[in-house]
């Protein structure tokens, strides 16, 4: 059976390597993606506030050296889910079983001024090229702005601010400096209230503004104000924008969106198009738009794609649980467990934050560079 991923993301790769470890050589998988290498979306916040170099967080995908596995770098440029055809820059892919999953891409032009005014974080070239900016910034009032929803990683506007308040307090500049979040959600993490108490209380410690409710609609570049959805203006020198997200144009090309996403059965991951299958940030599934998320979707697909293989059954289904860490400052981290089950509330708790868990972020990104990179912990 031939598979085809597009996308190496959390999901593309897990499906790859599970796939791989058990079929070995008669796995039969093509791993098509547009970029060289992969970076954990945690690892641009370090980037991003001078805690690593991008050379550290980039792990290349010639790395991705599994049995009956062969990666191709080439951005796809049709996708026909009906025949199950993709069609790249350099060639033409027919699947047996083809697995999208292509993220959710960023358009920071889609919110007026934030290209001129402001700067987006949320792409590797984003982080990289805010770095220099806050190695030039000399203090001032700094606000962290979500334009839409749903956006990637719901804990990383509020982990920003409380690195961006560390940042300000080792150069000596947070007295001479604000720096406040606008969300448009009633608390930082809806599904998780332990965690939003944790984090606004921080914030409350910290002296970051929370502007809940309320979208950026646009800048004013000349004016240094963001515009925000109820009407009001709230000024800065720095702004840090959380862009408007969308799924891929050829996804939406190819008529596999509902409302700008692809939608899936819950439990099984699978599209409306039979032996074609989306997991993470390109569906609808109502999960947070996050690589843990999208690893357990992939442990799903990966089982189901293996009992065809073998001509058996498969009664895995996604259970929608997903453990995530969050910065917090000051070298602590918290975990975030949280459950989405279809048609029930989500559930979830926290661990922390200290110092303790910060070690455990570090195992949990050691251990995905062991399993998808053969990389052994240093």
């Amino acid at each position: 059976m031939n598979v085809v991923i597009l996308g190496a993301g959390f999901g593309g790769l897990e499906v790859a390597t599970l796939l791989s470890a058990e079929f070995g050589d008669d796995a039969d998988v093509v791993l098509i993606d547009r970029a060289d290498g992969f970076v954990f979306g945690f690892s641009k916040l370090d980037v991003m506030f001078g805690r690593a170099t991008p050379d550290d967080v980039f792990h290349p995908y010639r790395d991705v050296v599994h049995p009956g596995v062969r990666f191709v770098q080439s951005t796809v440029r049709t996708l026909d889910p009906v025949a199950k055809r993709v069609t790249t820059d350099g060639s033409t892919f027919d699947a047996d079983v083809l697995v999208v999953a292509l993220g959710a891409d960023v358009d920071p032009a889609a919110t007026p001024g934030l290209v001129e005014g402001g700067h987006e974080f949320y792409s590797v070239a984003g982080a990289i090229a805010t770095r220099e900016v806050l190695d030039r910034f000399a203090g001032g009032r700094v606000v962290v702005g979500v334009t839409s929803t749903p956006f990637k990683c719901p804990p990383a506007p509020s982990e920003t601010a409380l690195l961006m308040d560390d940042f300000l307090r080792e150069r000596g500049l947070r007295d001479s400096s604000e720096v406040s979040v606008v969300m448009p959600l009633g608390v930082p993490l809806p599904p998780a209230p332990q965690a939003s108490e944790a984090i606004l209380a921080a914030f409350a410690e910290r002296g970051i503004g929370w502007h809940a409710d309320q979208q950026v609609l646009s800048l004013d570049p000349g004016r240094k104000v963001a515009q925000l959805g109820d009407g009001t203006e709230l000024p800065y020198d720095l702004f840090l924008g959380v862009p408007v997200h969308r799924a891929p144009t050829v996804v939406v090309e190819a008529g596999m969106t509902v409302d700008g996403w692809v939608p899936v059965n819950p439990w099984t991951l699978e599209t409306s198009f039979p032996d074609v299958y989306a997991v993470g940030d390109v569906t609808s599934i109502g999960t947070p738009k996050a690589g843990v998320f999208a690893e357990g979707q992939a442990t799903v697909v990966a089982a189901a794609i293996s009992a065809r293989m073998r001509a058996s059954a498969t009664d895995t289904t996604y259970g929608g649980r997903g453990i995530c860490y969050m910065e917090f400052g000051r070298g602590m981290v918290a975990e975030i467990d949280v459950t989405f089950l279809s048609g029930k509330p989500p559930a979830g708790t926290l661990g922390g934050p200290s110092t303790a868990l910060a070690a455990d972020k570090e195992v949990f990104g050691s251990e995905r560079l062991e399993r998808w990179f053969n990389k052994r912990p240093a």
